[in-house]
């Protein structure tokens, strides 16, 4: 509930003061001293009055200025609050993206894993048949026949042919086949070329 000042006429208090004062200097004894002490009363009443009117504005003053910070506290508020709503929601939408890529990514580690184990297990298997392949190329080497040189190009040529043709097909042990029989006729081409030098 806020008070209502009304400041009093500025000569008002004054001139009553005086007033008094003079009064009390023509009347001698308690009356005089009462008079005086009125008009002291009133001065200091006045002194009171408008100290109270000058705290009263001031409070005005810090209390519109107190409502002002309020408000715009409250706005600051309300705004942070917004601000921290979208970020709450952009966190949820990144933690999300987050979490279906680790899953895609933990389903494409799986597939590789899986072909990565299908590779070295096919991998054992050509390196099984590739041995064998090459033990029986040289105990085939151990039974040499003589052929003419124009027999043997001619038969890296098919070699060449046939390891190209199952290539197109994917067939991979029939062309490693052929890459090895090509293989032995080049040896044997290149064991001829050193004999003949000698």
């Amino acid at each position: 509930m806020s008070a209502t000042v009304v400041p009093l006429p500025p000569n008002s208090s004054s001139e009553t003061i005086d007033f008094l004062r003079r009064m009390a200097s023509m009347v001698s004894g308690r009356n005089g001293e009462m008079l005086l002490r009125a008009a002291s009363l009133i001065e200091q009443l006045g002194q009171r009055a408008m100290s109270a009117e000058r705290l009263y504005h001031q409070q005005q003053i810090e209390s519109t200025r107190n409502a002002e910070l309020r408000e715009a506290a409250e706005l600051a508020s309300d705004a942070m609050v917004g601000q921290i709503e979208a970020l709450r929601a952009q966190l949820a939408e990144v933690t999300a993206a987050a979490a279906a890529e680790r899953a895609a990514f933990d389903a494409e580690r799986g597939k590789l894993i899986d072909l990565m184990q299908n590779a070295e297990s096919h991998i054992g298997k050509l390196t099984t048949e590739l041995d064998s392949l090459r033990a029986s190329v040289d105990s085939f080497n151990e039974t040499v026949v003589s052929v003419p040189i124009e027999v043997l190009r001619l038969a890296r040529t098919q070699f060449d042919v046939l390891s190209a043709g199952f290539a197109r097909r994917g067939d991979v042990i029939s062309q490693a086949m052929s890459e090895i029989g090509g293989f032995a006729i080049d040896q044997a081409l290149t064991a001829k070329k050193t004999a003949d030098k000698a």
